[in-house]
């Protein structure tokens, strides 16, 4: 079996800490390779939370005296008192994260990021990102470098922010409806400085260009091609501010090639045309 982990101040010891909205106790991962299975059973639980992430293979877990298989991609949460009870077999080739923490604020942080309201399991995908969080912590643990317990607790958010914003949502065509938004999205922000068609681009996607529009709309708050606009306008606001670029240098760069047109509309947007923006945000350039 291969083992790694770590714990606070070296101790193995579970507790609990009030001090600090949240605090990472201890983190860990399993693998099981010659072991023919790695039982837990407290009867009592602990007093702090666990975390749990089956990466690959399954575990075993008891609810209410049900097993129930667990598959990777999936998280446990286990609140402080709670029982718990769970094998992994060597068979399954399991390997699974763990970490536990504590804090005076662990209810409202879980609520913030909107996790296991419903339920201590939750599908969260398999994604590199999850290992290398868990790793973080297991090093920063054993190797005790400076405001290490503050970096522990920002990488536990960052966990936390990232299963919320990978676990799936609603429906399987809420999920679609989400990807495909998504996907137009970072199309946009890498494309906005070129010749745009937001029907051309629909009829690539094989979708209404009506029902596109109304949809990223509902999503990202403005049409596709305000969007495109603003994240023109964005750019231009930069390059005018930290380069020395003439305003019909800038219009080219995002887009606009009639630079008296993106003057126009410059001004429309800002309030100012581009010349003035630029005097009123005088950058020294070296």
């Amino acid at each position: 079996m291969y083992i790694n982990s770590g714990y606070l101040h070296h101790s193995l010891q579970d507790f609990k800490d009030k001090s600090r909205p949240l605090v990472v106790g201890s983190c860990g991962t399993y693998r099981l390779i010659h072991q023919p299975k790695l039982p837990t059973y407290r009867p009592r639980g602990r007093i702090d939370y666990q975390l749990l992430y089956v990466a690959s293979g399954k575990g075993h877990f008891f609810f209410d005296d049900k097993e129930e298989i667990i598959e990777a991609g999936h998280m446990i949460l286990y609140r402080p008192r709670e029982m718990q009870r769970y094998v992994y077999y060597g068979t399954d080739q399991t390997e699974v994260y763990w970490v536990h923490f504590t804090g005076n604020n662990v209810k409202n942080i879980l609520k913030e990021y909107g996790l296991f309201e419903s339920d201590r399991i939750m599908q969260t995908g398999n994604h590199p990102e999850y290992h290398q969080i868990f790793r973080k912590m297991i090093k920063e643990l054993q190797l005790t470098k400076p405001h290490y317990e503050e970096y522990l607790s920002i990488l536990l958010r960052e966990l936390f922010l990232l299963i919320s914003r990978q676990a799936p949502v609603g429906t399987a065509q809420n999920r679609l409806l989400q990807k495909e938004m998504e996907d137009a999205t970072q199309f946009f922000n890498e494309h906005f400085a070129e010749d745009l068609s937001i029907e051309d681009y629909a009829q690539s996607r094989h979708i209404s260009t009506c029902w596109f529009i109304r949809r990223f709309k509902r999503y990202n708050g403005v049409t596709p091609m305000q969007y495109i606009l603003n994240l023109r306008i964005t750019n231009a606001k930069t390059l005018l501010r930290t380069t020395t670029y003439s305003v019909a240098d800038v219009a080219a760069i995002v887009g606009y090639e009639n630079p008296l047109y993106f003057s126009r509309l410059f001004k429309k947007q800002t309030g100012l045309p581009p010349s003035e923006f630029r005097n009123n945000h005088e950058t020294t350039f070296s």
